[in-house]
């Protein structure tokens, strides 16, 4: 039983992913049983985490320099006798924790995402209740970390995560995940469905679906039945939640009955981001998407056909290895065929260990910039097109938080826009009519016209 005079604060730094917050909060359900709380001020808390993506450029540097801050903290507390667990985890600790624990020897536990449901064991190690007093793991256990997890989940809002499946065995050229989270695997169905169960009791209007390569999922039921996702979706949508997404999803994996859920349920919502990375069919094939950018404009055009109001996301990669002009003009193609509402686009850095690490005809970084600012020009462009259609719209907005300016608070539409507007904490939470009134770059800004709670849909 945890009592006041165990309580302990923790504080977790969260890089990357949808999966990364997924885990982090999950690390807090875990610790809570050992007296752990969440804490907002990392000079203070008895532990610190460092949950890392190693997907960015100069990632593993981004981790030393906040150690290097932290490392004061920790010695801070030492001074006045207290003990301060300072922790990496995630993809950058999975790939370089060897060399984590040997250049940061004041680091006490380096634990890749496959193994953090071990947290229980590996703080009594660092702490020194059995003899030890650093703890490296990065293995890729046998056992499944779900299987492990606590039921109790401390802080669910508005909008929440599911994670079904992990791992990545597309092994495009450029991308450290298959080496970070390992193969895919995908959780059992009576498990997701539960935990979605637990999440709506909790209070979640919304589930967003989570997964490396989420359309990838192959769960089995009890009885040994395999299902997708689409199947899952529709059983999602038997129970009462507002809305439903998911992410992040492969052009290789689309299959009907996700094109049918897409079709038939009001509760998915009319928005997917599917990443494309490239517009160019040369630079398609050797990153090994494996399909072709006609394939991918063929599933936009059914997503279309059977959802006429979807709108879409991307990522998209500029300066690959071997990326002409030409290329890249096939790639602002793409995204004036698409239309993409929101894009993540980055230029492209090696991750070291990826194939495409190794290769030639490296663009210059002056080009990948001057591509990039064009790129993102582009797609803003169309964003605030878009958002521009909206004013005048009656639009359902699911409140999400309170915003930086007092009276104001922040919500997202159905299609995935951060929406402003002005009302108090009563309406977090809820799903409200809002009237746009004006659609800027980034955003909407609108007023209530009714506070009521939208009615859960059915079906």
């Amino acid at each position: 039983m945890v009592t006041q005079q165990n309580q302990k604060s923790l504080y977790i730094k969260t890089w990357g992913c949808q999966m990364n917050v997924y885990d982090s909060n999950r690390m807090v359900d875990i610790l809570k049983p050992l007296g752990y709380s969440p804490n907002e001020d990392p000079e203070t808390a008895d532990m610190i985490i460092l949950n890392t993506c190693h997907i960015r450029e100069k990632a593993t540097d981004k981790v030393f320099s906040e150690l290097g801050r932290l490392k004061q903290y920790k010695e801070a507390q030492k001074a006045k006798g207290k003990t301060m667990l300072l922790a990496v985890a995630g993809c950058v600790a999975q790939a370089e924790g060897e060399f984590i624990a040997e250049r940061a020897p004041y680091v006490d536990m380096v634990f890749g995402p496959q193994t953090y449901h071990e947290l229980p064991e590996m703080v009594a190690n660092a702490i020194g209740a059995f003899g030890k007093n650093r703890v490296v793991n990065t293995d890729f256990p046998n056992e499944n970390k779900f299987d492990y997890l606590p039921n109790e989940q401390a802080e669910i809002g508005a909008s929440a995560f599911l994670s079904i499946q992990e791992g990545c065995d597309k092994f495009c050229t450029f991308c450290v995940v298959p080496y970070t989270r390992g193969s895919e695997y995908s959780r059992s169905v009576e498990q997701i469905l539960d935990e979605a169960k637990r999440l709506i009791d909790g209070g979640a209007k919304e589930i967003n679906v989570l997964g490396q390569n989420v359309n990838a999922f192959h769960g089995e039921d009890k009885l040994g039945n395999e299902w997708d996702l689409g199947k899952l979706l529709f059983a999602i949508a038997e129970l009462p939640v507002e809305r439903i997404r998911y992410t992040t999803s492969h052009p290789r994996d689309m299959h009907d009955s996700l094109y049918a859920a897409h079709r038939d349920l009001d509760k998915l919502m009319p928005w997917l981001h599917l990443p494309i990375q490239s517009g160019s069919d040369k630079i398609l094939k050797i990153m090994n998407r494996k399909h072709t950018a006609d394939d991918y404009k063929r599933i936009i055009d059914r997503l279309k056909k059977d959802r006429p109001d979807i709108e879409f996301g991307s990522d998209i990669i500029v300066g690959f290895p071997g990326e002409t002009e030409e290329d890249f003009q096939a790639t602002m193609d793409m995204v004036d065929y698409v239309k993409y509402t929101s894009c993540y686009s980055f230029k492209y850095s090696a991750r070291p260990g990826t194939p495409a690490a190794n290769m030639m005809g490296l663009v210059p970084e002056k080009v990948k910039s001057e591509r990039l600012t064009r790129l993102q020009t582009r797609i803003g462009e169309h964003q605030h097109a878009f958002n521009k259609k909206c004013e005048g719209l009656i639009m359902p907005v699911l409140i999400d938080r309170e915003s930086d300016t007092p009276g104001r608070l922040v919500g997202h539409s159905e299609f995935n826009q951060s929406v402003y507007i002005s009302g108090n904490e009563r309406l977090y939470g809820s799903t409200v009519y809002v009237n746009i009134l004006e659609g800027t770059p980034n955003a909407l800004r609108g007023e209530i016209v009714t506070d009521e709670i939208i009615t859960t849909k059915t079906g």
